[in-house]
């Protein structure tokens, strides 16, 4: 007779709702990960990217939303998926909700921090890619790095924070890194 294993306990979004008040974590395929605190680096790297894409939207009279963490995305239909992109794309205005985004969003950009390197090029990446996501960027400060994949061409490429970075879901956005680098003397 073979061993007889523990069973891991499938956690649910209702155990996300249910943390102390301050606490963050994320849900992926019914695992629970803590967040930490970001640092104020990673947070002005995340507004400056922000700002420059909803400039983006607005100037161009844009269908699609950008949203800052934290904001509520349920990958997939069930319970056992939430997560929370540092910035998110949605052109699907029928995916948001009040609560956040039920479904993929177009594009979503995590900022790497030290408690979150395994999470962002591991676990999201696969999560992201099989989700729907059609393009997501790691942004890497500690290794002057910046990786978009593109799933919808399957093709990956690496830049560092002296490249304007084209973002592919639009026809004309640039995202100029080395400009963020010298605003924030990165």
């Amino acid at each position: 007779m073979p061993p007889a294993f523990a069973q891991e306990k499938l956690y649910t979004i209702d155990d996300i709702y249910a943390l102390p008040d301050g606490e963050r974590a994320e849900l992926i395929d019914g695992q629970i990960y803590y967040m930490a605190p970001p640092t104020r680096k990673h947070q002005r790297i995340v507004g400056e990217i922000f700002a420059i894409i909803r400039a983006y939207i607005n100037t161009n009279n844009g269908s699609c939303e950008v949203d800052i963490a934290p904001f509520a995305v349920f990958l997939n239909e069930n319970d056992t998926n939430y997560v929370e992109p540092d910035i998110s794309v949605i052109c699907d205005p029928n995916k948001l909700t009040d609560k956040g985004c039920s479904g993929a969003p177009d594009w979503i950009i995590e900022i790497v921090s030290p408690s979150s390197r395994r999470m962002d090029y591991f676990t999201k990446l696969f999560k992201y890619r099989t989700a729907g996501v059609r393009e997501y960027w790691i942004v890497d400060p500690e290794k002057d790095r910046i990786f978009v994949y593109n799933f919808e061409s399957e093709d990956t490429e690496d830049y560092t924070f002296s490249d304007s970075i084209k973002a592919d879901i639009y026809e004309d956005l640039y995202i100029n890194f080395s400009d963020i680098k010298k605003l924030l003397h990165i």
